[in-house]
């Protein structure tokens, strides 16, 4: 690794800022680029060996990223990081978490990485990702889990857990994820940050996506202010040639939505779990009520409610579109093998999840797919009630490490039913349902704004007595990202976070 003689800013003044916070003093000459980059490299020096946060650091390619930096850019010289899932940055590894892609590098730059270079971040490394983030949890085995900065034994969440790791312990003030089933903010939730998932349409995933899982999927970032948030995503707002989903700009940039105040809101809450077999933690369920009140003194107007949609829509619509494109991945991974993909290539349960993908037919998934418009339906009726949905972010504080992995158990049943081609009668199957509950149990409320587009985000409001974070959930009708900046710059305000900082 390459070493640099450039002086740093003391640590202790680095996590004293946002984003925002630091392009400024740069702009006004407190601080160089160069300074505040090497800071960066050096917190992660100390802390990654213990969180696993960046699997790929590429400091020298952060430090050439300093010589061409935009003059009167936003965020012009401030350190970020690039998850290693959906970002190609030309001439640097993207794995996507997985074994297959270890000699992989990128060709080119994604639209919003050419996006987020002309707003003047400095890269400098790649986070950790599930193997194609498909879980919940950051737990690759390529990679090793990473570690929350909360608590060492517990998860990151998921997908964009290395970011959301890298953030909580103030490697760098902000850095990408991408949500198709809750990875913005179910990170964000386990690690006591916010994160906002823009509306179908407001971010552009070209050019190698039109839309990704079926339009579920969205990106933005994981930061520690509301305000780097709204400037992060009026930086990559905007379609590219040939999207699929085309949203109207903005009245205005959410930069300044951030600075009005919400007026009075109808907010609806629930915390329903929608499978009955289980419960909502009391902890997620104190998390939420103490939020409802916090909101009713802000001059809210908040109602219980009843949980709008069953857990088929999970179970069954969901998850449907989930393995499908599961299975869909595994065919992309054999045209770049060059040859049929194998067992060994990925992790179990991604083949797994493959192999039942490949059972269902195109009615099965063109008949769920139409279930999407229905819950669509649904949501859009609600708004016209309610402003906002409140909602736990998870089931659960942050789960252990290793928690919903499969047992030794069951991985070696799955392999012996695999190697009996049996894998594709386990389609709606009990075992379905189960593997259904055991993941949607912890996450069943994050991936429904992923089906209806919506615009949905994690506010960190509440700790658990032994330190955990736990997020509160709000979710607006599709395109509204202005009212929740509005709404979380509010209760930002009222009930701050910034200084909360984990004891790494």
């Amino acid at each position: 690794m390459q070493t640099s003689s450039t002086r740093t800013l003391p640590f202790a003044e680095y996590v004293q800022h946002d984003a925002t916070g630091l392009a400024e003093l740069i702009r006004k000459g407190e601080v160089t680029p160069a300074e505040l980059l090497e800071t960066a490299i050096a917190r992660a020096e100390a802390v990654n060996p213990t969180i696993n946060a960046i699997v790929q650091p590429l400091y020298d390619h952060g430090r050439a990223l300093l010589d061409k930096l935009p003059v009167n850019a936003p965020f012009r010289g401030v350190p970020f990081l690039l998850k290693d899932l959906e970002m190609d940055w030309e001439g640097t590894p993207m794995r996507s978490g997985s074994v297959a892609y270890r000699d992989h590098v990128s060709t080119r730059d994604s639209e919003v990485v050419k996006r987020f270079k002309a707003a003047g971040l400095v890269f400098f490394g790649k986070t950790n990702t599930p193997e194609f983030g498909l879980t919940p949890f950051t737990e690759a085995k390529l990679y090793g889990p990473a570690r929350n900065p909360w608590n060492l034994n517990h998860s990151t969440g998921g997908s964009s857990g290395g970011s959301a790791a890298a953030v909580a312990a103030g490697i760098a003030p902000a850095a990408t994820a991408t949500d198709g089933g809750g990875s913005i903010r179910i990170p964000a939730s386990c690690c006591g940050l916010f994160g906002l998932k823009p509306s179908r349409g407001r971010v552009t995933l070209g050019p190698r996506f039109g839309e990704a899982w079926s339009g579920a999927v969205a990106g933005l970032a994981v930061t520690r202010s509301v305000r780097d948030s709204a400037a992060l995503l009026d930086a990559i707002a905007g379609p590219s040639v040939g999207d699929p989903y085309y949203l109207p700009a903005p009245e205005r940039p959410f930069s300044e939505e951030a600075n009005r105040e919400p007026g009075r809101l109808r907010i609806a809450f629930t915390t329903q779990h929608p499978f009955p077999n289980q419960k909502v933690h009391a902890e997620c369920v104190k998390a939420i009520h103490e939020t409802a009140k916090l909101l009713e003194s802000l001059g809210h107007m908040v109602e219980e409610i009843a949980l709008p949609y069953t857990s088929d829509i999970l179970s069954r619509t969901f998850l449907t579109m989930v393995f499908g494109e599961t299975a869909a991945t595994l065919r992309e991974v054999s045209d770049y093998l060059k040859r049929p993909a194998r067992r060994t290539d990925v992790e179990l349960a991604t083949w797994t999840q493959a192999r039942i993908g490949e059972a269902y037919t195109a009615a099965d998934y063109a008949y769920q797919k139409r279930k999407w418009n229905d819950l669509s339906r649904t949501m859009g009726q609600l708004h016209e009630t309610y402003d906002v949905l409140l909602t736990p972010t998870l089931s659960r504080p942050p789960i252990r490490i290793g928690e919903l992995q499969p047992s030794a158990q069951e991985e070696k049943l799955i392999k012996l039913v695999d190697t009996l081609n049996g894998l594709r009668f386990l389609r709606n199957s009990k075992v379905i349902d189960q593997l259904a509950e055991k993941s949607f149990g912890y996450i069943p409320y994050t991936p429904i704004a992923n089906m209806t587009g919506q615009p949905s985000m994690s506010v960190p409001l509440h700790w658990t007595p032994d330190g955990l974070p736990i997020g509160s959930m709000f979710t607006a009708k599709l395109g509204d990202e202005a009212l929740l900046f509005k709404l979380a710059a509010q209760l930002e305000q009222a009930k701050p976070w910034f200084d909360k900082r984990p004891n790494l």
